[in-house]
């Protein structure tokens, strides 16, 4: 078996494939996860994390080489960062409607369809979350899967494949070796959480610019306003071929939008001063986590949730790794590494970022606030604090803006 060649062959969703991916729902679980982190900033949550705490720490998967960690999250250099990525297990109570991925000849295996690195900085904090494509042509470190056999590095495989080659710390060590970045803490989520989150927070509000009607999913949804849960929520983060080119770029946009409602949503007293959801809600998340042990402590959990729960809107971006077309597979991406390096190093100098990048009718979402032409001060640099504009290949938004998925009629 050569060196490029994987174990296990999967189907391209960047380019405009007819093969749906259900996976995406996964986002989701990115959801669950970042809801977790965020609901459990008041005092009441520690005893929740507490009294789950022999179930998280049953899950808890033991990341390769990292160092004895602080106990104080306050003493980590340059902040830290949480990886949150959803995995596409096939969980009994679910399968029915995720069809082949499932049922048919692509349903061996679990990949890791949606990965999401979350950088907290030091003070003043700011959190930005770089989503990274799940057909990212990049190298697969060694790593030792789940019966202990060691599985060869590959200079050249999709993201996506890395859980199957080692689970979690598979995936850890794939994006740190990617990125630079240390990684700290580290969740993965079975899709099977998108129902429960949702129905637990009582849905997510979305914006749909046009309207969506996607064969593919299941999903028909008018323009407009609307607040989703369960099924439908699970098929708005699926949607490829629903939104923008239809690729997997563009749902990752379409993706952003529901991270980016969650976490105002999380923020604001709707959540946070609700006791009786937030409880719920930390509950369910934490049965649906498979955690790292560094995650594992019920408090330092707590202690994440109070270093994010005061950061302003415009200082909570969500970002897309950039990337380029795979000159091997125009169906895959590589990394622009240029821009990306340019956009670790204004996260890691703890710079305001400004994204340049202006979207247009291949992306998954339209910018609809502020308007063109107007400026909105919740979304205005402060100027007393450093401000780096990243390249405009970089795509992304603030929470602080409104974005509305770029919805499709697609069959």
């Amino acid at each position: 078996m050569s060196e490029n060649t994987r174990r296990r062959r999967t189907i391209a969703r960047h380019g405009q494939l007819r093969t749906p991916s259900t996976a995406s729902q996964l986002l989701k679980l990115i959801g669950i996860a970042m809801a977790v982190v965020l609901v459990s900033g008041i005092g009441v949550a520690a005893y929740v994390f507490y009294d789950l705490a022999s179930t998280v720490t049953a899950n808890a998967v033991e990341l390769e080489g990292q160092e004895e960690l602080p106990p104080d999250i306050g003493a980590y250099k340059g902040g830290f960062n949480l990886l949150l990525t959803g995995v596409d297990t096939c969980e009994e109570a679910y399968k029915q409607y995720f069809g082949e991925r499932c049922s048919g000849p692509d349903s061996e295996g679990t990949l890791n369809d949606v990965n999401l690195l979350i950088h907290v900085s030091e003070e003043p904090r700011r959190i930005t979350a770089v989503s990274f494509p799940r057909d990212l042509m990049i190298p697969i470190p060694e790593c030792v899967d789940a019966d202990g056999d060691v599985r060869s590095g590959m200079s050249k495989q999709p993201l996506n494949t890395a859980y199957t080659d080692g689970g979690l710390n598979c995936v850890v060590k794939t994006i740190s070796a990617l990125t630079g970045q240390e990684i700290q803490f580290a969740a993965s989520v079975t899709f099977g959480g998108v129902i429960e989150i949702t129905n637990a927070i009582g849905g997510v509000d979305v914006c749909l610019a046009n309207p969506i009607q996607d064969d593919h999913t299941g999903l028909d949804m008018a323009a407009g306003n609307h607040t989703i849960q369960g099924i439908q929520a699970l098929q708005f983060l699926r949607t490829r071929h629903g939104v923008g080119d239809g690729s997997d770029l563009g749902r990752i946009g379409n993706q952003q939008q529901y991270m980016t409602s969650l976490a105002r949503k999380m923020i604001s007293g709707e959540t946070l001063g609700n006791i009786p959801v937030m409880l719920k809600l930390a509950t369910t998340g934490v049965k649906n986590l498979e955690p790292s042990q560094s995650l594992a402590d019920p408090m330092k959990i707590v202690q994440i949730a109070l270093a994010v729960k005061n950061v302003p809107f415009q200082d909570i971006v969500f970002l897309q790794y950039p990337n380029v077309t795979d000159y091997d597979d125009p169906n895959k991406v590589i990394p622009d590494e240029e821009a990306a390096a340019a956009m670790w190093d204004a996260i890691n100098a703890n710079s305001q970022l400004q994204i340049t990048h202006v979207n247009t009718d291949r992306d998954g979402v339209v910018v609809t606030d502020p308007p063109p032409g107007e400026t909105d001060p919740a979304t205005t640099p402060d100027p007393s604090q450093p401000v780096v504009a990243l390249p405009d290949s970089i795509k992304g938004n603030s929470a602080a803006q409104q974005t509305c998925s770029n919805g499709n009629v697609r069959e």
